[in-house]
């Protein structure tokens, strides 16, 4: 297991002698050059985040991206799955706040702007949770990214959404429901956001057809018509993102085309879709199907990604983490085969210049939403991040670091209106 670098000692004990909260930084960057919706604003003379040059984000920043993971504050509430706080509240941590402000320059919240957290009935909106993570971005010059306006998954909806009453005219109650929703998030805060997710995940990977959810029976596709001139409408300088985990092997193949499918109408109607989100939570997969990390198609992967720039998106890691549930050996060499799966994926993503950040989904293991699903055969826990539960750094740490020094230089690309 690798130590931490002396430089990397200094600038995390900077950080955590900090919190909670004083200003932390290393380094000032400054931005002159103007630029257009979902890009990232930074006001001459900030000292941001991340900013140290062998930070996760300096690395990034370097070939002109930004690196950032997400935080929680709390169980995630979501229907059916079992949490615990210890697990899920990374922002209680001290430790974990002073590590995310010595590494990442992005900030996207795990759970706290998920309906299943925000809406806990049809009336109320609680953003007590997301102000939290809101105001730390704010004070540390954070960009924000707001995860999701809509999860359109019955699965992970809440008894009041799936058994709500629209009445005797459905489709116009239902779009109203969602339209008020992304007005009342959107207008509650600006441009402190920089880029939704609008929609989380509305194709099924078996059939390649629209998830089935309230609002896809009463709207059809045009749920996603919706959902997008609205988002546009309530954040018309954000990067507007369609989400989903469609992944590179051939089990995915239907997964893939449809998500095509959907981007291809989303094109041809004009919506306004800035990118394409691949949540990247490679490996095995989150409920336990032992793909192991070696069931990829290379061909057919770059094949979908080819065919997503093609259409004038640009692409964005969402949720990077590895599940090595099936990865067999003694701990050194499951952070090798992790590492070396992680730095293959990224080298193909990050060779397309239409990539501009990464966003891993946890940065420490022992606060991953990954202790929570099914667990390893051997029953230890998953290592699926670049820092061990003792927030040292692993060997996809610099997996990453080393992905990102391969990358092709670019320029901060500037979002044209959809």
């Amino acid at each position: 297991m690798s130590a931490l670098s002396r430089r990397e000692c200094m600038t995390w004990a900077a950080a955590a002698g900090s919190l909670g909260f004083g200003e932390a930084f290393g380094a000032t960057i400054r931005h002159t050059k103007k630029h257009g919706r979902g890009h990232v604003h930074h006001h001459k003379h900030y000292e941001i985040a991340g900013s140290a040059p062998d930070s996760l984000n300096g690395v990034a920043h370097a070939k002109g991206m930004h690196f950032g993971s997400c935080l929680s504050t709390g169980l995630s509430n979501a229907p059916g799955w079992k949490d615990t706080k210890s697990r899920a509240s990374s922002f209680d941590d001290p430790r974990m706040r002073a590590l995310f402000v010595a590494q990442c320059g992005m900030l996207v919240p795990e759970n706290e702007l998920k309906w299943y957290v925000l809406r806990p009935d049809p009336k109320k909106f609680d953003f007590r949770r997301a102000d939290i993570l809101v105001d730390f971005a704010d004070k540390h010059k954070v960009p924000m990214r707001g995860h999701t306006l809509l999860w359109n998954r019955g699965r992970w909806m809440l008894d009041w959404v799936k058994n709500y009453d629209f009445g005797s005219n459905p489709a116009t109650a239902a779009e109203k429901m969602l339209v008020d929703h992304i007005k009342t998030v959107c207008s509650r805060y600006g441009e402190r956001i920089f880029a939704y997710d609008v929609i989380n995940e509305t194709i099924a990977p078996d059939t390649g057809e629209l998830e089935d959810s309230p609002f896809t029976k009463y709207l059809g596709p045009n749920l996603v018509d919706i959902c997008f001139h609205a988002a546009r409408e309530y954040a018309p300088h954000a990067q507007l993102v369609y989400n989903d985990y469609m992944g590179w092997a051939d089990k995915d193949a239907t997964h893939r085309a449809g998500v095509l499918k959907l981007l291809e109408r989303m094109k041809t109607s004009n919506l306004p879709i800035d990118a394409l989100g691949v949540q990247s939570h490679i490996g095995s997969n989150a409920m336990g199907t032992a793909t192991g990390l070696s069931d990829v198609n290379m061909a057919e992967w770059r094949k979908f990604l080819d065919a997503v720039t093609a259409m004038g998106l640009d692409l964005v890691v969402t949720e990077f983490d590895i599940n090595d549930r099936y990865v067999n050996g003694d701990i050194a060499e499951r952070d090798r085969a992790v590492a070396e799966y992680g730095k293959t994926y990224l080298d193909v993503l990050l060779s397309y210049p239409q990539l501009r950040y990464i966003m891993a989904w946890g940065i420490v293991d022992k606060y991953s939403w990954l202790q929570s699903t099914s667990p390893r055969p051997d029953g230890l826990p998953k290592r699926p991040t670049p820092y061990d539960s003792d927030f040292q750094p692993k060997p996809l740490r610099q997996a990453i670091v080393q992905a990102f020094e391969a990358a092709p230089l670019r320029p901060e690309l500037t979002m044209k209106p959809a």
